[in-house]
């Protein structure tokens, strides 16, 4: 892939990573939340690539803190009668860009969850999908993002930290 110097950091990292993102949407775009199993499913599939990556992250040094949501998650499925799978295994090679690509991908799915969110029937536990951005929280990562002193190696490695977030996400309903 040929990376060049226009454009912001999060313009390029989006750009190289949008057919993996609607890859994702259209694999879990499949569930329909109205439905109690499979709304089932869906926070199960979550719940294997969910907190691999946020406990990687939390493993890498200067990221800015992240809240988790795998709490979240666990006590929905609770609510329906469920445990927290296993974890799958998210272990891409670790650096500061890397984790950054991984955070754009975990925090970018709070925005999904919001809008997914609205179609889960009440009564039904949605704690997970509920948990959006503080005010400005969002838009204060991208900032961060742009922020960063980033040349190709580095808009590489957090390309390929989106893509693996991405692709974890992306096999967690077969897994």
């Amino acid at each position: 892939m040929l990376l060049t110097r226009s454009g912001t950091n999060v313009a390029r990292l989006r750009a190289a990573t949008a057919s993996d993102h609607d890859a994702v949407d259209a694999g879990f775009g499949r569930y329909d939340l109205t439905d109690p199993r499979e709304y089932r499913a869906f926070l199960i599939a979550h719940a294997r690539a969910l907190p691999a990556v946020e406990a990687w992250l939390r493993r890498i040094s200067g990221l800015p803190a992240f809240r988790d949501r795998a709490d979240l998650l666990a006590a929905d499925l609770t609510a329906l009668g469920e445990a927290m799978p296993a974890p799958m295994t998210f272990d891409p090679l670790r650096s500061a860009a890397a984790g950054w690509g991984a955070m754009y991908v975990v925090e970018g799915s709070r925005l999904g969850g919001i809008m997914l969110s609205r179609t889960v029937p009440a009564g039904m536990p949605s704690a997970y999908l509920g948990a959006k951005h503080l005010p400005g929280e969002w838009r204060e990562l991208l900032a961060a993002i742009d922020a960063q002193s980033a040349d190709d190696a580095w808009i590489a490695a957090a390309i390929a930290g989106a893509k693996a977030a991405f692709d974890l996400y992306g096999r967690a309903p077969s897994a």
